[in-house]
């Protein structure tokens, strides 16, 4: 019994001697492969208060852009699917919407992952605004200075930035009622992007036209009110589980630790300010 605690306690000093990483991630996903990767080497922290690591002088690395191809393929998926599945027969037909082809379509963060969906998009003859945090001087899209004048522009509204305080309930009464009617919101950035309540409240009364959720602002509680209304498509948070996006993962976090140990220029540093 004692070799065994004097075992335990070795082990113990020994994976409290081991450099952190932080992992900040939605509490509904678990990469598995990842922390096998690295808990042998590193003592994994969940969550990460952004403000104290600025305070504190700490460098925070993200994604990249490790997800952006397959989560803006899966926006163009929900944006297909939900608008060649709206109501059924005759409804479907007379709703104007059949397909994205010629579509209105306002980008909420023209990142790593909104680019790719603008990209994709185009090809499908959509018109795309964005809004951002900046206006991005690259790209020719039009530039809304806030989300409610870019969802009166648009038929679909995409919902890809990163979630702040600043952007907590972006997508609120608001906005949801300049988009209109027949309006359209994607989610596949974080839940609490979207005032859930409030779109449960504008879908039940035809407020706005439909929605496709990848993502819930309380995962995995999704609210039962969505389960029966036809002009949802809901999704179980999947849009980045694919072997690409998961390997793509893998080789940033190794290589941003590798430059890191090495005193080198970390390959996707968050923005702290």
């Amino acid at each position: 019994m004692g070799s065994q605690t004097n075992q335990q306690n070795q082990t113990e000093t020994e994976t409290e001697q081991l450099p952190c990483v932080l992992v900040h991630r939605s509490p509904s996903i678990e990469f598995h492969c990842l922390t096998n990767i690295l808990s042998p080497h590193f003592r994994l922290l969940d969550h990460i208060d952004l403000s104290a690591c600025r305070l504190g002088g700490i460098v925070i690395t993200g994604a990249g852009n490790a997800f952006a191809e397959d989560v803006a393929r899966y926006a163009v998926a929900l944006s297909n699917d939900f608008l060649r599945r709206l109501l059924a027969g005759h409804r479907f037909v007379r709703s104007g919407i059949w397909s994205l082809g010629g579509k209105r379509v306002g980008i909420v963060g023209l990142g790593h992952i909104g680019s790719e969906v603008a990209k994709r998009l185009t090809a499908f003859g959509c018109n795309i605004a964005y809004t951002s945090r900046n206006k991005k001087p690259s790209v020719s899209y039009p530039y809304h200075e806030n989300v409610c004048d870019l969802a009166t522009e648009s038929d679909v509204l995409i919902v890809c930035c990163a979630l702040t305080p600043a952007t907590h309930h972006i997508i609120n009464k608001d906005v949801m009622k300049a988009l209109g009617k027949d309006g359209v919101i994607i989610n596949v950035g974080r839940g609490a992007l979207v005032d859930e309540k409030q779109l449960v409240e504008s879908l039940t009364k035809g407020e706005i036209g439909g929605a496709g959720l990848d993502v819930f602002e309380n995962e995995p509680d999704v609210p039962k009110e969505l389960f029966d209304l036809e002009n949802v498509v809901l999704s179980p948070h999947r849009a980045v589980l694919t072997p690409q996006s998961i390997q793509s993962l893998q080789q940033l976090v190794l290589a941003n630790l590798k430059a890191f140990f090495a005193n080198k220029p970390l390959l996707s540093p968050v923005q702290l300010e």
